[in-house]
Formats: structure tokens, sequence, C-alpha cells
């Protein structure tokens, strides 16, 4: 199981961080009950080994007048490997689309996109999502209100999961 590479400790920096990525070393070396040199020297691992691939701020799109996100689903015309990376490399240089997954089932991928106003979504799709190569069909849903956004991965669940299998 891949989260029974790390120690209970390693778990409880990463779970710290994810809630809030700003503490100071020492302040997270208070909450998972060790110094701040070898906190530090942790997280630096963690970050070396992937498990921490960065820190962002959350920032509000709608306070920035991003008032409209809409999530697309998309059908390619081949799944052939070649024809998957090429499209995900297009989401990747897209700006608007700020989430991409290959999924499997009736849709092969779906974007999450944002943007400042209809128009500006609008003029995406029909001049670059529904003109790129391999693009058979593309379905949206505009997004009325989020109920949940939360980041990372649950870790209660990771560690009620490793008490069990001890």
């Amino acid at each position: 199981m891949p989260g029974t590479r790390l120690d209970p400790i390693d778990r409880k920096i990463l779970a710290e961080l994810q809630a809030d990525g700003r503490m100071t070393n020492v302040e997270l070396a208070k909450r998972v009950g060790i110094s701040a040199p070898p906190c530090l020297r942790r997280v630096r691992t963690l970050e070396e080994a992937g498990f921490i691939r960065g820190y962002h701020a959350d920032v509000d799109a709608r306070e920035l007048g991003f008032e409209v996100q809409v999530f697309a689903m998309v059908g390619l015309v081949s799944q052939a490997e070649a024809d998957l990376s090429a499209f995900e490399e297009r989401c990747r240089n897209w700006s608007l689309v700020r989430e991409c997954h290959m999924l499997n089932g009736e849709v092969d991928f779906i974007l999450k996109c944002v943007a400042p106003d209809l128009s500006t979504f609008q003029t995406f799709l029909t001049e670059e999502l529904l003109k790129a190569d391999n693009v058979a069909s593309v379905k949206t849903s505009l997004v009325i209100r989020g109920a949940k956004d939360e980041p990372g991965v649950p870790f209660d669940v990771l560690e009620e999961r490793l008490s069990r299998d001890a």
C-alpha cells in the first residue's frame, strides 16, 4: 500500500501542510511533535520524493472576475495512445482549462474550465475545443454553485485504513 512508505510523522506533516501550506516550519514542527530541524529535513525529503508537488494560494476565481465555471465532457475520434497524449498536451496549453482528466466509459476526458464570462467560454468552445484535432463531441455543464472543493486527499481515511491493516 503506497501510504505505508511513510511513517506517521511524515503523514501528519503532509496533512498539516495540505491544510495550511503557509505555516512556518516552527509551527509545523510543533503541530507534528518534533523539533524544527528534523521537520525541515522531512519536508525537503517529501518534496524531493514527489509527495509534495508544490505550494499554491487558493484564489477566489469569482473575486478575480472569473464568473463562469464549466465542466466539458469530451469524446475523441481515436483513443490511440498518441492521440490521447496529443489531446492532453493541447489541454495543458489552453489557459481556460484548469483541470483535465482522462476517464473510462462514454466520455474520454472531463475538463474543468473557467472564464470571465459566457462569451469568452463560448469563443473557446467554438474556436478552440470543438476545432481541435481528434475531438468528436463536447457536452458542457455550467456550474451553478459549488458545495465542496477540498484539495488533496482525506488523511483520516488513510490513517484509519493503516491502523486496520496493522
